[in-house]
């Protein structure tokens, strides 16, 4: 039996970060596969409802505790009308969707995402076409959906049967418009002054908007860096956030290196917050930028479910349909843990995506839905994480990574709702084979009434849920001792856990 390494970290109410943003635990619908058609919209099955929403999935979004859902993409948007996907179903138009390379009915548009949200209780996050069209079209959608009425487009809604406006806060200026895939890719310079010009206007409409730029589709983008510092030197003014996207996969089998892609995204946002913050000093600018971190999550780009049909335009054909394993369950959880520890400047993030498209809830045409293995570290940060989140300080053993160098085998962070007496800190051993055992002291926190801790992990790293099995890898209790102040547990290699204190 490998010998556990030992661990610890201590709990102290004075190294607060930030509130916890619930808009932390956003997710992404996209028109891409079957995120949409068969995943959230299904009509005839049966759980559909009058709207020809599946129910079992909607049951599980709320399950997941999603906050917010950017829509309609993606690189979808860049080549999408907004006016294609309302009014009368049957007479919507269908039209060739050049990003993944199918055919989109637009059975399914604005309006239908803005009831399902709304029933939901989750804020939409709407992005605009900056690839292919530009300030008027932005407009126009604005005027659609949060004029009350009076006017051309808000009194359309109005006849399409919705007469109060849907007053969506938050808008994405275009998506990865640095990326060479994109439909209208651009410079920096001319997506820049772009993102500007239409913020402007669209402030003119409506002042109280938060408006997202576009930052760099990745840190490995050439351009990484300069991107964000030339479109903010154009945006600074007009807008609130720039983006961030990062995906990550095991490569090759190298286990350690996967475990351990927070590092990665940990420098992603530090640089990103470098870029932002110079700009602000050379404007001498009083605002901050902040991040809306609006894609990420594991994905493997190079399976045969990410080809993209080259010689046909299908409809809502089977795209990006990963199925996950635990250990893609203990990483998404670690980027969790990433994302809240720079919760003083990402304040937004979208899990990308919802349904069947590199998804935790998963589908089948006329069938069941069920959770991946991702679905459980996401859906218990978000019931969990509460009141302010905490810096903690890791004190653990480092291991060798052929992508990161060493890197500490335990990575985590905490937080602490001072009203309810609760404090949780959420773990992650991310060495590939050694256990851990995990000391916890919470004498800042006060005096310790009780502990329990949640565990999501398999003795076998690539264990899934899958349709014929979907409870094959489930979160469960383990033991947590408590004296005094001080906790202990046992962390198997390869595992997340989510440490609840009572005081």
């Amino acid at each position: 039996m490998t010998q556990p390494i030992e661990a610890s970290i201590a709990l102290d109410p004075a190294h607060t970060v930030a509130p916890v943003s619930r808009r932390t635990f956003g997710s992404f619908v996209e028109h891409l596969g079957r995120c949409v058609y068969t995943g959230i919209f299904e009509p005839g099955h049966p759980s559909a409802d009058a709207d020809g929403i599946r129910t079992d999935v909607a049951d599980l979004v709320r399950e997941l505790g999603v906050s917010s859902i950017r829509y309609p993409g993606g690189n979808f948007v860049s080549g999408y009308r907004w006016e294609d996907g309302v009014g009368p179903v049957a007479e919507r138009p269908a039209r060739l969707d050049l990003a993944w390379h199918t055919t989109e009915s637009n059975r399914f548009g604005t309006n239908e995402f803005l009831r399902w949200a709304a029933t939901q209780g989750v804020e939409p996050m709407m992005a605009v076409n900056l690839g292919t069209r530009g300030i008027q079209e932005a407009l126009d959608l604005l005027e659609y959906c949060n004029i009350p009425g009076g006017t051309a487009l808000s009194d359309l809604r109005r006849a399409h049967g919705f007469a109060a406006p849907h007053k969506v806060r938050m808008w994405c200026l275009g998506n990865e418009m640095d990326g060479p895939w994109q439909v209208g890719h651009k410079t920096a310079t001319e997506y820049g002054r772009l993102a500007a010009e239409t913020a402007r206007a669209m402030r003119l409409i409506d002042s109280d908007l938060e408006l997202v730029a576009c930052g760099s589709s990745g840190s490995a983008m050439p351009t990484f860096g300069e991107w964000e510092a030339t479109v903010l030197e154009h945006t600074y003014n007009e807008v609130d956030f720039i983006s961030a996207h990062a995906y990550y996969e095991e490569k090759g089998g190298d286990l350690a290196s996967f475990l351990a892609s927070a590092v990665d995204m940990d420098g992603f946002i530090e640089g990103v917050i470098s870029a932002a913050d110079h700009v602000r000093a050379v404007k001498k600018a009083s605002k901050r930028i902040n991040i809306s971190f609006d894609e990420w999550n594991v994905w493997y780009m190079d399976r045969p479910e990410s080809d993209i049909p080259k010689h046909s335009w299908p409809e809502a054909p089977r795209l990006l349909e990963d199925v996950y394993c635990a250990a893609d369950a203990v990483v998404v959880g670690s980027l969790l843990i990433s994302l809240l520890r720079r919760s003083d400047r990402v304040t937004a993030a979208s899990l990308a995506q919802l349904v069947n498209v590199i998804a935790p809830i998963m589908t089948e045409p006329g069938g069941d839905a069920w959770r991946q293995t991702t679905f459980y570290p996401f859906a218990l940060t978000s019931a969990l994480a509460k009141g302010d989140v905490l810096r903690v300080m890791p004190v653990s053993p480092v291991h060798a990574t052929e992508r990161f160098g060493d890197v500490s085998a335990l990575d985590a962070v905490a937080t602490w709702d001072a009203d309810a007496g609760a404090g949780v800190v959420f773990a992650v051993n991310r060495h590939p084979s050694s256990p851990m055992e995990l000391s916890i002291d919470a004498r800042g926190l006060g005096t310790v009434a009780g502990a329990t801790a949640t565990l999501v992990h398999d003795d076998d790293p690539k264990a899934r849920n899958t349709q014929a099995q979907p409870d094959r890898v489930l979160p469960r209790e383990v033991p947590v001792t408590v004296d005094g102040s001080r906790l202990t547990l046992s962390l198997p290699a390869v595992s997340w856990a989510a440490v609840q204190v009572r005081v």
